[in-house]
Order: C-alpha cells, then structure tokens, then sequence
C-alpha cells in the first residue's frame, strides 16, 4: 500500500507560521520584552515575528 505524498519527508522542513508558547517567550526574551521578574504568566502573550 503507498503513502500520501503530503506524509513525506518534506513536512518538518516547511517554514512554521505559529509558534509555540516557549518559542515566543524566547523571541521576546532577545528582543528584551520578557524579564522573569515582572512576567508570570504565559497566556495573553504579545505577538511575535515570526524568524
């Protein structure tokens, strides 16, 4: 039996245009947005560009 093409081997190299919650953390952490002190909650989070 064959596989859909769409199952392949090129699905993880494709540009994501979500991130997760930790990704996002971490874009904001470098462009110095996040500081752990002030920040405890991880819902409602700003939106990020995407790199």
């Amino acid at each position: 039996m064959s596989r859909h093409p769409s199952f392949g081997k090129g699905r993880t190299t494709t540009k994501r245009n979500v991130l997760k919650r930790f990704e996002r953390i971490d874009v904001l952490k470098k462009m110095g947005r996040w500081k752990e002190t002030e920040n405890t909650r991880v819902t409602g989070l700003p939106k990020t560009p995407v790199a």
